[in-house]
């Protein structure tokens, strides 16, 4: 049941007849409650239901990670909401029925903050990864060498994944990532950094494929 908030004339939440009323991020909104769907899907709409439930599982490994790399991009849209519009939009490939994500094209992080140069991986190890890249702090504004390290390793077998937020500093040019979980698997690995403050983010960079030890 709905309730009233300020009158008619005011917002209002849940179902009232035949419209439901919500409230996010201080916006109201108000629509229709969905009626039963009739009649057979057309095949244009098959492939874009297929499309967004392997985005929607791709993105439930990053749940606790994308509210921060996605923060402040919208004011209509929650962070993993933007990121999953945005994946859906770029990061599918193939035809159908063998649709799939293509790592290189998705994004787990997106904003103004520059990213590491000539970053890289390689194994470190049993249940270890070693991410590489080179300090360029000096070579923007928006770059410092205070900022950290947001490192991801995600297992596509399993779809689970494994990051963190807290990686060394730009200016160390080396932090080793525990994927212990994923021992004697394939793992796609990215990535980004944010300021020390947490309020800056660098668009994430794809760094490939590397088998866990």
């Amino acid at each position: 049941m709905g309730t009233y908030k300020k009158g008619i004339l005011g917002s209002f939440s849940g179902k009232v007849g035949t419209v439901v009323g919500s409230y996010w991020k201080g916006i109201s909104y108000m629509r229709s409650v969905s009626g039963k769907k009739k009649g057979t899907p057309s095949s244009a709409q098959v492939e874009q239901q297929m499309k967004f439930a392997i985005i929607i599982k791709f993105h439930e490994a990053f749940k606790a990670l994308l509210p921060k790399t996605f923060a402040n991009l919208s004011h209509t849209m929650s962070p993993v909401n933007y990121a999953i519009s945005h994946n859906l939009k770029n990061a599918i490939t193939g035809v159908y029925p063998n649709f799939s994500v293509d790592y290189h094209k998705a994004l787990l992080s997106q904003g103004i903050l520059h990213n590491a140069g000539a970053p890289s991986i390689e194994s470190n190890g049993a249940g270890k990864i070693k991410f590489n890249w080179v300090d360029n702090s000096g070579d923007t504004d928006s770059a410092k060498a205070t900022d950290k390290s947001i490192l991801v390793a995600y297992c596509a077998e399993t779809n689970e994944a494994v990051f963190t937020l807290n990686g060394p500093s730009r200016v160390a040019e080396t932090a080793v990532l525990n994927v212990a979980l994923f021992g004697g698997k394939a793992v796609e690995t990215w990535i980004a950094f944010i300021s020390e403050d947490g309020k800056l983010v660098s668009r994430s960079i794809y760094l490939g494929n590397v088998m866990v030890e």
